[in-house]
């Protein structure tokens, strides 16, 4: 666009006067241009416009391109005109392009600034590219995406964890997950479908990868063999939106590409037993715990090289409350569910549902649940329902261990937990 004439607009991100020149940089979706000014050459109120204006700002320019080595997009707008859009107040309450850290609350509690840093927003520009990539991938697939209601009379796992509202004169509660409904569509003969979608957990969690309202990529297919076909769908999925996410942002954000290289595949496959022994607490029965679990991710990396892994064949004494997994007709000790993980945080879990309703209503009374307060689930299950399973997977947390974050709440543009309801 050498000698073109253009007009831009964005935030002035600096001013630098060094006599007979100057610099303006202003910062917009695609990056920051140098408008460059000369004595001699250029108008002398500009250069009196740009000295007056506070950082942050917001101007439109228009001028010349011009060829530039020393710009840092290769070229520099030469400018005839200036508008002053918006003047920023000052101080300004966070720094944009300081090297000065500041501590999360302060980020989190002027958050429109803080997202306006080129290192933050490429964090959502990652997400984006994983989301779609994901949602290509399972279209691929033949799954329909669909939208399931948030606002619900009872939830997926109990009462535990929900967050109840007055809806209308009568008790509501805000969605756990779309489980159910994934369940009901199995028997609708919808076969395979998505949903992403908000979640919201009633845990008193603080910790630096919980969250209160959260994205959820949830997922069923019906006519499954067992779990191994739920985690190859799951597998695929993955590796399919890690290269096009990779491929979308290798020209603009190659250093975004390069964490979204696809792993070594096929992911390794460890028991639930396995990982008991190798923690030194064999048929302990109980979950395991976050560390547990960061020790299972170094194994992983030391002895397979594997940062994707599947932690597979779970006790049905850890999935007691999780009612519609199916147990092992075999031993029913153990269920089909699985983890995957990437080292050494899950970030998706799933497998086989118990689709015989007779079976089911032993997991719900085992779960302390009535089966007569889930009349509009089980109906599904009275009038004919395939072999189905699937997974739900944590967007948020994928966007966290990728993008190298240390707190899942910079996932998120305006992240919830039990003490912010704002901005």
């Amino acid at each position: 666009m050498d000698g073109e004439t253009v007009r831009i607009g964005g935030h002035l991100e600096d001013y630098r006067s060094l006599g007979g020149v100057a610099f303006a940089l202003i910062r917009d979706g695609s990056g920051t241009s140098q408008v460059t000014l000369k004595k001699g050459a250029s108008d002398p109120a500009l250069f009196d416009l740009f000295a007056s204006l506070p950082r942050e700002s917001v101007v439109s320019v228009e001028g010349t391109v011009a060829r530039s080595t020393k710009a840092n997009r290769g070229v520099e707008l030469l400018p005839t005109g200036v508008e002053v859009l918006s003047r920023s107040e000052t101080p300004l309450p966070l720094g944009v392009v300081d090297k000065v850290p500041a501590e999360l609350d302060t980020r989190f509690n002027h958050r429109v600034i803080d997202l306006r840093k080129p290192e933050v927003r490429g964090v959502f520009v990652l997400r984006s590219a994983l989301l779609a990539g994901l949602r290509r991938a399972l279209g691929d697939l033949g799954f329909l995406e669909v939208e399931t209601p948030k606002i619900l009379r009872q939830g997926a796992e109990g009462g535990a964890t929900l967050f109840a509202l007055d809806y209308f004169d009568t008790r509501a509660f805000l969605a756990q997950s779309p489980q159910l409904y994934k369940q009901m569509l199995m028997s609708a003969g919808f076969e395979r479908v998505f949903e992403i979608a908000p979640a919201f957990r009633a845990e008193p969690s603080d910790t630096v990868r919980h969250l209160t309202e959260f994205t959820s990529l949830d997922a069923e297919m019906a006519y499954i063999d067992g779990a191994e076909t739920v985690r190859e769908v799951l597998e695929t999925v993955v590796l399919a939106a890690l290269r096009h996410a990779t491929d979308h942002l290798a020209v603009r954000y190659p250093e975004l590409a390069e964490r979204l290289k696809p792993p070594p595949h096929p992911f390794p496959r460890v028991t639930f037993a396995d990982c008991e022994a190798k923690l030194g607490r064999p048929g302990s029965g109980r979950d395991l715990g976050t560390e547990e679990e960061k020790r299972i991710g170094e194994w992983m990396r030391e002895e397979r090289g594997a940062p994707y892994y599947f932690i597979t064949d779970y006790p049905t004494s850890v999935k007691a409350q999780t009612f519609y997994a199916q147990r092992s007709d075999s031993d029913p000790s153990l269920t089909g569910y699985f983890d995957l993980e990437l080292d050494g945080t899950e970030i998706a879990s799933g497998g086989p549902r118990e689709h015989r309703l007779d079976h089911l209503d032993v997991n719900l009374r085992s779960a302390g649940l009535d089966p007569g307060a889930f009349a509009s689930y089980r109906e599904a299950f009275r009038f004919g329902m395939p072999p189905h399973g699937g997974f739900g997977f944590g967007v948020d947390r994928l966007v966290q261990k990728i993008a190298g974050l240390p707190n899942i709440r910079e996932a998120r543009l305006f992240p919830r937990d039990r003490y912010r309801l704002e901005p």
